[in-house]
């Protein structure tokens, strides 16, 4: 799963995009709507406002602020809950993602997701930092759709690689950097893509 990821403050790509997206009018409907303000970096958490890679409606690779989480209804009185992530292998078939996963991809940019050891109580231990290797970037693919004019996104999770099974049984879908462009694009089958994605990983402790 991916419940935690990183920009890092050093990371002259992804903040140009934060620079990016805070000069656009989509920012200011986030502030009149009383979201959170457009993150700086750091580790990032569920609601966030963060840069995110989607086709434009005349088809253009850009970057939009978007939060993290669809909302979900809840019961009278109740507040409602967040739902970050999406089986990449169901997505396609569930009524929450179906039509996202055919028209609405979008790519997270990150400098690495966190993740925790769970034991056989799932009961999570040692924080780590995980990215794949050899990459300075991770590439999540995504889902997003728009709820009360506001984009949300949910990341896309698949079965952990064997080097990873042993932390969790999920975990994110990263793409290699040359098929975001065809990921976003509304054209393409994701079938294809999600072949593609990348599992071969490198982590460390996290505080």
């Amino acid at each position: 799963m991916c419940g935690r990821y990183v920009i890092e403050p050093v990371d002259p790509a992804i903040l140009e995009m934060i620079r990016e997206i805070n000069r656009t009018k989509l920012a200011e409907l986030f502030s009149a709507a009383n979201q959170p303000p457009i993150t700086q970096g750091g580790e990032i958490v569920p609601s966030s406002v963060v840069p995110v890679i989607a086709s434009s409606k005349t088809g253009e690779r850009k970057v939009f602020p978007m939060k993290w989480g669809f909302s979900q209804p809840s019961a009278a009185g109740r507040s409602g809950t967040l739902l970050i992530n999406a089986r990449s292998e169901t997505a396609a078939e569930k009524p929450t993602f179906r039509e996202a996963w055919q028209k609405h991809r979008c790519v997270i940019p990150a400098s690495g997701y966190y993740e925790w050891e769970h034991d056989a109580k799932k009961k999570p231990g040692q924080k780590y930092r995980i990215h794949p290797a050899g990459k300075d970037h991770v590439w999540l693919a995504g889902l997003y759709r728009m709820e009360a004019g506001i984009p949300a996104f949910v990341i896309l999770t698949r079965q952990a690689d064997d080097s990873l099974a042993w932390m969790h049984d999920r975990m994110p879908l990263m793409l290699p950097e040359e098929d975001v462009g065809q990921w976003i694009n509304p054209e393409t089958e994701p079938e294809s893509i999600v072949r593609k994605c990348l599992t071969q990983m490198l982590w460390e402790q996290a505080v």
